[in-house]
Parts: C-alpha cells; sequence; structure tokens
C-alpha cells in the first residue's frame, strides 16, 4: 500500500498541466490522498480548486501516462538506493515546505540534513573572476570556523556554483548540489568528481525524474529548490541578467534574506549584485562577520533591522502585460496571489516581475508584495 501511494504521489507530478501550486491544492482537496485525484471522476476534478474543464479533462487523458512514468521512477528509485521525499514525510525540510510552489515530491541521494540549524544558498554567475571566487572561498573559510555544520546549497553549474561546493568541501562544511535533471546523469560531466566527493559531505537533489534532460527551463524551475532549502542566498557576483539573480528574487519573495557582495560599478559581473543592493532586494555583506551580524546567528534574541536603502524610481511608459493588467486592477499584490491570479508558478512568475522592476514598471514593497510604479 505504501509503494501504491508513492507511485500516485510521483504521478501526480507528471500530470500534464498540473503544476507544484495545483498538484498541493488538489492533495489538500482530496485530503492528501493523491490516489482519488487518479481515480476521480470529471465531475469531482472540475470542482476542485483552479482545475475546471480543461485541466480535469488534461488529467483524464495524461493520467495512465503519468502512472506509467511514476512506476519506473520508482523502480530507479528503489535500484539506485535513491532518497524521496514526500511533502507529508516529517522530515521534508521544513524551510521548503514553506514555500507555495514546493515540490510534493523530490529526489535526493547523500547523507546532508536538509533540516540543519544554518543553511545558505550561494549563487552566481557562471562566468566567475577572480574577485568572486576569492569572496566566496574566504566567506565560507570563515563560516566553517564559526559555524562547522553550516550547510551550503548550489547549482552545480559552472562558476560561482562550483567554487562553492569544492570550498565547502575543502574546508569541512556539507554541500548540497540541486540538479536541473534527474539523478541518472550529472551536468555538466567536468563536475562529477565534485558531485561524487559531495555525497560523502552533502548530497545531490532535484524533483526531476530519471531521463530528464538538463534543459534551459528546468535551471530556472530549480532555482525555486535552491532558494527556497535556504534561510538565506548570497549572490557572490553576477552581471545584471542571469540566474543568480532570478534565484535571488524568487528567494525575496518566498520573504527569505538575500545578501550580495558589491563590486567597482565599471565591473560586468557586479552590476546585478549592485543592483539588487540598490533595489533594496538584497543587504551589502563584505564577510562573513557582516552576514552573521546581519542574520543573527549570533545574537539569537533580537530581531534583524538592517537598514533599508532609498529607491530611484524612473517614469516608464506602461508596455502591454497580464501582470500589469492585474495590478491595475487589484491594486498590491503578494506574489502568491500573482501567482494564483495568472495560473503562473511561482518560478516562472518571478523572472517576468524582474524584469519588469528593472524597466521601472513595477514597485517592490516588504514581504514580497508587488504594486504599480506609475
Amino acid at each position: 500500500m505504501a509503494e501504491d501511494k508513492r507511485i500516485y504521489l510521483i504521478g501526480l507530478t507528471l500530470l500534464k498541466g498540473i503544476g507544484d501550486i495545483l498538484a498541493r491544492q488538489l492533495l489538500c482537496y482530496f485530503g492528501d490522498e493523491a490516489e482519488g485525484i487518479f481515480h476521480a471522476k470529471k465531475q469531482t476534478l472540475e470542482k476542485a480548486p483552479g482545475i475546471g474543464a480543461l485541466k480535469a479533462n488534461a488529467i483524464l487523458q495524461s493520467k495512465t501516462e503519468a502512472l506509467r512514468g511514476a512506476e519506473k521512477e520508482l523502480s530507479f528509485i528503489e535500484k539506485k538506493k535513491l532518497r524521496l521525499y514526500t511533502i507529508a514525510d516529517a522530515d521534508y525540510p521544513a524551510r521548503l515546505r514553506e514555500c507555495p510552489d514546493a515540490p510534493i515530491v523530490f529526489y535526493f541521494t547523500g547523507n546532508a540534513d536538509l533540516n540543519a540549524p544554518h543553511v545558505l544558498s550561494i549563487v552566481g554567475t557562471r562566468n566567475a573572476t577572480d574577485y568572486g571566487v576569492k569572496l566566496t572561498t574566504l566567506l565560507l573559510k570563515e563560516l566553517s570556523a564559526m559555524f562547522p555544520d553550516l550547510l551550503v546549497v548550489s547549482g552545480l553549474a559552472y562558476g560561482i556554483d562550483i567554487c562553492a561546493h569544492r570550498s565547502a568541501l575543502k574546508f569541512g562544511l556539507p554541500t548540497v548540489g540541486v540538479l536541473a535533471h534527474g539523478l541518472d546523469r550529472i551536468y555538466p560531466s567536468p563536475h562529477r568528481r565534485t558531485a561524487v566527493e559531495m555525497l560523502e559531505r552533502g548530497g545531490l537533489l532535484t524533483d526531476f525524474v530519471c531521463g530528464t534532460a538538463p534543459d534551459r527551463e528546468n535551471f530556472l524551475r530549480r532555482n525555486r529548490l535552491i532558494a527556497g532549502l535556504a534561510e538565506a542566498t548570497i549572490v557572490a557576483e553576477s552581471a545584471e541578467k542571469g540566474g543568480a539573480l532570478i534565484t535571488a528574487d524568487i528567494a525575496f519573495s518566498y520573504g527569505r534574506e538575500v545578501y550580495a557582495f558589491p563590486g567597482r560599478v565599471d565591473d560586468v559581473y557586479s552590476g546585478g549584485c549592485n543592483r539588487l543592493i540598490q533595489k533594496n532586494k538584497a543587504g551589502l555583506i563584505t564577510s562573513a562577520a557582516d552576514l552573521v551580524q546581519a542574520l543573527n546567528w549570533d545574537l539569537k534574541d533580537k530581531a534583524h533591522t538592517a537598514p533599508r536603502q532609498s529607491r530611484i524610481v524612473f517614469e516608464k511608459e506602461r508596455p502591454k502585460s497580464p501582470v500589469l493588467d492585474i495590478l491595475a486592477e487589484k491594486g498590491t499584490l503578494q506574489v502568491n496571489d500573482l501567482s494564483l491570479l495568472l495560473d503562473m508558478p511561482v518560478h516562472q512568475l518571478s523572472p517576468v516581475l524582474f524584469e519588469l522592476e528593472l524597466a521601472g514598471h513595477i514597485k517592490v514593497l516588504p514581504g514580497g508584495l508587488y504594486k504599480l510604479n506609475f
């Protein structure tokens, strides 16, 4: 029976047109019994929040294939001795569970404590400079002396990601790589040796089934896990566009702390960090001591009161955008409300919001609230 429940939970993630938010809503509607979703009639499915006739048809048409895929994935999990986390598990990462688009299942191999007292995500450009590498390495060296059980999360990509993983290993910290594909491969392949080392102290994590290729859109989706697993996200070095900024924006939308190292104004790969700080989406840090003080890790009884910097806003002609249309109609909205109204997962919506903010069309308020900026 337990095996059946796992198959249905995995199958729920493979249904056509059902993302993370709708999957959790369906589970709630069916009393946390995924099996009921697959046995429900169309009329019952249509009544579930956010479903309706079109999505009910999609579920009915794709459920057989989804269950076949789930059986294949469960066989792979058992053969490779992977850990399957479900949203109902007591040890499901508590920080991740708080996120509205947290996966109902994900797959893990390794020995890391995903509920460690302190978890940091460190992200940045794939074109890391000596400056970014030095900052990342020194940060983890200093943190390892103060918090030897600190869990470091990143994406195993080139640049800052792999520097964070390798520095964590060098200084004895556990580190987890969040993958944009299934656990049947390692991408990029030059990082395979590091990935193997991480299995001894840390691990590899993904919500993609085996056979999933590392396509571009998968990297955008996995960024929500990097942001959601940690209590804070550090952007070590980034240009004004890139996956690191998307991860930072998602973390901000979750109400998590975001910090960035500043750089010279004419350095291309510090432009993104400087902009995050300018936009009050990241606190400025220059060392591990700054970070520890900002997070109050050494002052548990005091609230974090880091001052917000002022904004400079430029008037812009309003472009055509569903996001702007909804904000014009509804006023100030939280990112989760926007996600539901647009029927768009947070990890897809966040890049859109970030671009609109950079262009000066929307304004971000504390708590992940968005409003028009004109």
